[in-house]
This record gives structure tokens, C-alpha cells and sequence, in this order.
């Protein structure tokens, strides 16, 4: 038995009763959304979190606590492994990076991270690396610099 050749038994399901679609959907004059009322006017019904008029719940809960989220330092990063596009000797900078198509977008700044292993000597300038990546650009000889 495969996930492909599973199907519902017959009968087992009804087709979606699409509600507003006018009366030649087969389901007459009110098209299914009853009489009167707000759910039977067009753009009608409530929103998600409505409940009824009853405090909603994001409200009844209390905000407590601290978030840095508004401030927080989101870095793009890369690996060990796509600095070895480089030719030896070459220097990396985050404009280089962005050109190449190996950063997307900034965000904060860029991070070089120690994941793979570097086979090249490379001047590398960033605005953060990880302790592994420094150790590996250093022991090539080559230099890790922070903008």
C-alpha cells in the first residue's frame, strides 16, 4: 500500500458547500447563508479572535517580562564551505558576498561560521565570526577581519 493509492470509501465525503455563490449553485434563494443576520451580508461574520463580546483571551493574559525583540542582532550568515569559491589570497568582503549571490541580504551584518573546512588562504572581512571559523581562516594563514 502506498500513500498515492489511498482514497476516501465512497460516500465517505461530501464536496464543500461553497456558501454566496447564487442561487444557480443549487442552493436557492438565500445561497446558503440563512436569513438576515450578520454572516448573511456581504464582508460580514467576525473576525478570528472575536469571542462574542467576552474579553479576549490576548487580552485576559497578563504581558509580563522583557523582549529585546524590536533590537535583537540577526546576522546573514555562511559557511566554511562557500568561501572556498575564492582563488587563494583573495579578499572577501560582505559586497563581494552580496555580488557573488552567497548573501541575500544583509540584515545586521554578516557572520562567518566554522561549519566545513576552508582549503583556501583568505582575507576575510565580516562583522562577526564564530570562534571555530577564526581559528580556521588564522591557521591558513590568512586573516579574519571584523568591520
Amino acid at each position: 500500500m502506498k500513500l498515492h493509492n489511498l482514497h476516501a470509501n465512497e460516500g465517505a465525503t461530501d464536496t464543500r458547500k461553497r456558501v454566496g455563490r447564487g442561487t444557480s449553485s443549487g442552493h436557492g434563494k438565500t445561497s446558503g447563508k440563512g436569513h438576515k443576520g450578520q454572516n448573511a451580508r456581504s464582508g460580514g461574520g467576525v473576525r478570528a479572535v472575536f469571542e462574542g463580546g467576552q474579553l479576549p483571551l490576548y487580552r485576559r493574559l497578563p504581558k509580563r517580562g522583557f523582549t529585546n525583540a524590536r533590537f535583537k542582532v540577526e546576522y546573514a550568515v555562511i559557511n566554511m564551505t562557500d568561501l572556498n569559491r575564492f582563488e587563494d589570497g583573495a579578499v572577501v568582503s560582505p559586497e563581494i558576498l552580496k555580488e557573488m549571490g552567497l548573501v541575500k541580504n544583509q540584515l545586521s551584518g554578516i557572520k562567518v561560521l566554522g561549519n566545513g573546512t576552508l582549503e583556501r588562504k583568505l582575507s576575510v572581512k565580516a562583522h562577526a565570526f564564530s570562534a571555530k571559523a577564526k581559528e580556521q581562516i588564522e591557521k591558513l594563514g590568512g586573516k579574519a577581519e571584523v568591520i
